[in-house]
């Protein structure tokens, strides 16, 4: 039978139609079904919905009807949980229908999660945190290793582990990247700096200065550089204060021999490169 378009091969290479993967079995006949018992996937990948763009397509929907059936899952309380489609269906509701056309697909939880977020991966209409924040349900949810996420959603592994890394970011940083429009390579840039304070900073930089990556990625090479030489100014002051307290010791050993009526002296030389002491202890005085 012909696949929708939404999900087309793609989810079919990744997952299977066969026995080979018994989770997952072939879309039965397309089905009408009730509008209102339909639902949301609840680990919808995607965490925000243009507004704009659903009032379009409801407005399509108005003029030409729902032309690519959604896929869904039947829950156990007779339900139907959307596995792809959700844009349609809430643009569904707008436009009024009272049904949508979809095909009923048997899959377990983990490839309902599975299935939906390489659906948006596929659509190219998810954003690269939304896409990270899925990946890990998958990896949490379920117990994955970031190889078995990897061979699951058709990439490599190091591209899994890439994602994951830009969950790094607080909460705040990703809504600045969000709001302007700053990439993927824009975030990685920023992870290569450990204090949130740090990668704020450069990141007001980047959009006030509207910097492209390399750009960003020069302006964080500047921060990096500026702690190392901070760092050093911080060892040398711990030596500068180690050097203090030794000098500090000798003269009080001085003044204490000065006080008990020994005539002992000292002299400090500054070299250039170190600090010369000398002291003299009269051998007769040490001698009584």
């Amino acid at each position: 039978m012909k696949q929708p378009k939404g999900l087309g091969r793609g989810l079919d290479a990744i997952f299977g139609t066969d026995a080979v993967d018994a989770k997952l079995k072939p879309m039965s006949q397309m089905s009408e079904i009730d509008i209102t018992e339909i639902i949301p996937n609840p680990t919808q990948p995607r965490t925000q919905f243009d507004e704009e763009a659903l009032d379009e397509l409801a407005d399509s929907i108005r003029q030409l009807g729902v032309i690519q059936p959604i896929t869904v899952k039947k829950s156990g309380d007779g339900k139907y949980i959307i596995i792809s489609g959700e844009r349609r269906w809430r643009a569904a509701q707008r436009a009024d229908l009272t049904s949508l056309p979809a095909y009923i697909r048997e899959v377990d939880d983990e490839n309902l999660h599975a299935m939906a977020l390489v659906e948006n991966i596929q659509r190219q209409d998810l954003s690269f945190f939304d896409e990270a924040s899925a990946i890990e349900k998958l990896i949490t949810y379920y117990g994955m290793t970031q190889e078995d996420a990897a061979a699951k959603l058709g990439k490599a592994q190091s591209t899994i582990a890439n994602k994951l890394r830009l969950l790094r970011l607080t909460a705040d940083e990703r809504e600045v990247i969000m709001k302007y429009n700053l990439t993927e390579r824009h975030a990685r840039a920023l992870l290569r700096l450990a204090a949130p304070a740090e990668r704020l900073a450069v990141l007001e930089k980047v959009v006030k200065q509207n910097l492209n990556v390399e750009r960003t990625e020069a302006a964080v090479e500047e921060v990096i550089g500026q702690k190392k030489v901070q760092n050093s100014y911080k060892k040398r002051s711990k030596v500068f204060q180690n050097v203090r307290i030794f000098v500090n010791t000798i003269t009080k050993a001085v003044e204490t021999m000065q006080a008990a009526g020994i005539a002992a002296d000292s002299q400090k030389i500054q070299r250039e490169d170190y600090i010369e002491y000398r002291v003299r202890i009269p051998i007769a005085a040490g001698r009584r």
